[in-house]
């Protein structure tokens, strides 16, 4: 299959988590197809309406946002970059994840320290980014309709994207924007559907590959697995 950008995503392995994901989305993924909306008890609202804007990315934490290959570069490469920087990365286990309401979305976020998890997103940005092609007059255009901050706007000019280093936040964005009572009312009926799904610890052990295409949805590409923690201190 042809994708038009790539991107290094976090995707939860087979299990309740990456299942209540895809179908609250509508899209899996991993095996690129649709899924059903699940029954929520108590929600009204029509999920496919709540869940349009991300859908087209699955349950995903973005590591390495969206890009477009630069000239010259092929996907074999990138796949093969891609696996020599996860081995030589730790898998990381943290607290936990939560729902959160971030501005007016709902997504998952990590519980506790989060500096680990936000230090493998930036090398993974830093060492791929020969990868990606500059982002185009229109992409800039867009990005900065979001009244970003000088540095963000720094970042946005230097890595594509102005979300990254200091500015990333990790989350798995579960709705899109959503007016202010509403908001509260999925997040209080979603939030006890959650809770024999959300994992406790939380582990990143891979990451995913993840291509765009042509008519936007996100597939699995390849999955990497990290290294170990005690791998690591072996090699140490």
């Amino acid at each position: 299959m042809d994708f038009q950008r790539y991107a290094i995503y976090y995707t939860a392995p087979a299990g309740p988590l990456a299942d209540f994901g895809a179908a609250w989305l509508g899209w899996d993924v991993a095996s690129g197809q649709p899924v059903d909306h699940p029954p929520i008890r108590g929600l009204d609202e029509d999920i496919s309406s709540l869940t349009k804007n991300p859908r087209k990315y699955g349950f995903h934490g973005t590591i390495k946002p969206p890009f477009r290959l630069a000239e010259g570069k092929t996907v074999e490469q990138l796949a093969s970059a891609t696996e020599r920087l996860c081995r030589n990365l730790d898998a990381l286990t943290l607290e936990g994840l939560e729902l959160t309401q971030i501005g007016r979305f709902l997504a998952l976020t990590v519980i506790g320290e989060t500096r680990p998890l936000a230090e493998l997103a930036s090398k993974v940005v830093r060492s791929l980014d020969a990868f990606r092609a500059p982002p185009t007059d229109a992409e800039l255009a867009k990005r900065r309709k979001a009244n970003l901050s000088d540095r963000q706007d720094a970042y946005l000019m230097e890595w594509g994207y102005p979300y990254v280093m200091e500015e990333f936040r990790f989350h798995l964005t579960l709705t899109g924007r959503l007016q202010p009572n509403l908001a509260k009312t999925v997040h209080d009926i979603l939030e006890p559907a959650l809770a024999n799904v959300l994992p406790i610890p939380f582990q990143i052990a891979d990451l995913t590959l993840a291509g765009e295409d042509q008519q936007g949805q996100f597939h699995e590409v390849r999955r990497f697995n990290l290294a170990t923690q005690t791998a690591s201190a072996e090699k140490a």
